[in-house]
């Protein structure tokens, strides 16, 4: 089988590295053979460093922004590897979208409640879509509206997604779309709202998505 490369954004945070580590235990697993780990940013090992010939990346990422569109393909060109293949990031998936109204459940979410979904931002136009895309499933799976907040970059801001839910006198739930701990959830939980979702994480259904990601890719 074709080596398996699973990378995701990096974090500080040693809880942010154990989730893609055990999302890549779990798919290693699956597959019956090892899935190697990379990081696009603040981690090591970086993507050239691990690649070689003939393997599969799956970009573990919730919207295609500048890491999946640059930093990624760069990364390979200079691995000097060949036939490498990149799969498409994870984006708005529908699995990903049920998982994140799961997590919100979780937390406590009523019906009724007011949802932002926080994520992170992007200068990436095609990301903020993706972005916004699984904002509108999640509106369907709950049957209310959910506005997007951005840690970072992009508007509107958590902060300002926040406050306007609390204008609607309804109690506010913070889903996630984030995958890991790290200092974007941090950021969602330093909010103060007494439903925030935890990221999405290594859940069985992330798994699916990678393992479905890499077969496609070897067909």
């Amino acid at each position: 089988m074709r080596p398996l490369v699973l990378i995701a954004h990096g974090t500080k945070d040693p809880a942010g590295a154990l989730v893609t580590e055990a999302l890549a235990a779990a798919t290693a697993r699956r597959l019956g053979q090892p899935v190697t780990v990379a990081y696009a940013d603040v981690r090591e090992p970086r993507l050239s460093e691990v690649l070689a010939d003939d393997a599969v990346v799956v970009p573990a990422f919730l919207a295609s922004g500048y890491h999946v569109r640059v930093d990624v393909p760069a990364e390979v060109l200079a691995s000097g590897c060949r036939n490498v293949t990149v799969t498409p990031a994870f984006g708005a998936a529908p699995e990903l979208v049920a998982l994140a109204a799961l997590r919100l459940v979780e937390a406590g979410w009523r019906p009724g409640d007011a949802v932002v979904l926080g994520a992170a931002g992007s200068s990436d136009e095609g990301a903020l879509t993706e972005v916004r895309a699984a904002a509108a499933q999640l509106s369907d799976r709950l049957g209310d509206q959910v506005e997007v907040g951005y840690v970072t970059t992009a508007a509107p801001g958590l902060g300002t997604a926040l406050e306007a839910a609390r204008r609607t006198g309804r109690r506010v739930s913070v889903a996630s779309w984030l995958l890991a701990p790290g200092l974007f959830h941090q950021a969602l939980r330093v909010a103060g709202h007494a439903v925030v979702a935890e990221p999405l994480g290594a859940h069985d259904r992330v798994v699916d998505l990678v393992v479905h990601r890499y077969l496609a890719a070897t067909v």
